[in-house]
């Protein structure tokens, strides 16, 4: 059985899109545009030092995976069956 999403998921979901169009429009200008303007202009104030381009991306990983990691031992250990003991 399928339910229909109330609007309050609507509204969870639209954040998480707006949200993570953001961070990708973010984030590419910071990668990809920003090494082409000159170091002196006003846009490099509003983004943070290119070595954390590589770090923060990075920590985010083993972060994902630590949750994901986590989530799995979690359910494994959940759904163990005990032993028979004859």
């Amino acid at each position: 059985m399928k339910l229909p999403a109330t609007g309050a998921d609507q509204a969870v979901g639209l954040g998480l899109v707006g949200f993570s169009l953001l961070l990708f429009t973010y984030y590419t200008l910071w990668v990809i545009v920003l090494p082409f303007v000159d170091s002196d202009h006003v846009i490099h104030s509003y983004f943070l030092p290119r070595e954390y381009s590589v770090i923060l991306p990075g920590v985010a990983a083993l972060i994902l995976l630590l949750c994901v990691g986590t989530f799995i031992g979690v359910v494994t250990w959940k759904n163990r069956k005990p032993k028979k003991v004859d």
